[in-house]
């Protein structure tokens, strides 16, 4: 929560942060932003209310639960410490202005996930590769190492996991020691979509119902992440983890 109001407090130098001070309520919960691109639909509109749903019944973040979609140059983007693109085909890249503020935003602390819909379009990635390279210019994608805090800041999950099997790792890039961009490439978030009759649209291949229960507990852990940091990379959080793992 002090990591989202960081992120509005950072955006007085360009006059986009509020005035008015406000009572505890909606506007406190934590919202899972989709960041809108020209060009680009979202191809997964289901998965973040999912995701805010997720969070909601197994931790103790409250969350909005019909979390708003906005563009790069909105200043309401700097209130959410994790913004959210999903995608699936080639798409150009946006306006200085939106690469701006979307480069501040990630420099101020915020973080994006950009998760791949078609699970190795070459030309969506492509373009997600391009849009980082002027977003963040000399920080190349690497991989996530399965050592990284990612992979237990809530549960303990080995790899990044989704709709489909995808690769062995997730794809990151770092700003002072920390994760400003996420990129998977197996679909999380077709893992997560449900519809308005409870109905997963999209089979989770090959493991089935687990495949999908771990994808959820994937992207719970990279909103802990997100709204934490590495607070449980520490020792004196290992025995609570080690009682969590299976068989113990």
């Amino acid at each position: 929560m002090k990591r989202r109001s960081f992120l509005a407090a950072l955006a007085l130098p360009l006059g986009l942060a509020r005035t008015s001070a406000r009572a505890l309520g909606e506007t406190s919960r934590v919202e899972f932003v989709g960041l809108v691109l020209p060009g680009l639909e979202e191809a997964r509109p289901l998965a973040r209310a999912r995701l805010a749903w997720a969070m909601r019944m197994r931790t103790s973040v409250e969350t909005v639960l019909e979390p708003r979609a906005l563009e790069a140059t909105d200043p309401r983007l700097f209130d959410a410490p994790l913004l959210v693109l999903s995608g699936g085909a080639a798409f150009p890249l946006p306006p200085p202005p939106a690469i701006a503020a979307l480069r501040r935003h990630l420099e101020a602390g915020g973080m994006l996930w950009v998760d791949d819909a078609a699970t190795g379009d070459a030309a969506f990635d492509t373009s997600v590769r391009a849009l980082l390279a002027r977003v963040l210019p000399g920080r190349p994608l690497a991989s996530v190492p399965t050592t990284h805090v990612l992979h237990h800041a809530f549960y303990l999950v080995p790899r990044a996991t989704g709709r489909v099997a995808g690769p062995d790792s997730a794809l990151g890039v770092t700003l002072d020691e920390r994760l400003a961009v996420l990129y998977t490439q197996c679909d999380v978030t077709g893992a997560l979509s449900r519809d308005a009759f409870g109905e997963y649209p999209f089979a989770c291949v090959p493991g089935g119902e687990s495949q999908r229960e771990m994808a959820h507990r994937f992207a719970v852990n990279l909103a802990m992440y997100a709204l934490c940091l590495d607070y449980k990379d520490d020792q004196v959080h290992v025995p609570f983890i080690m009682r969590r793992r299976p068989g113990r």
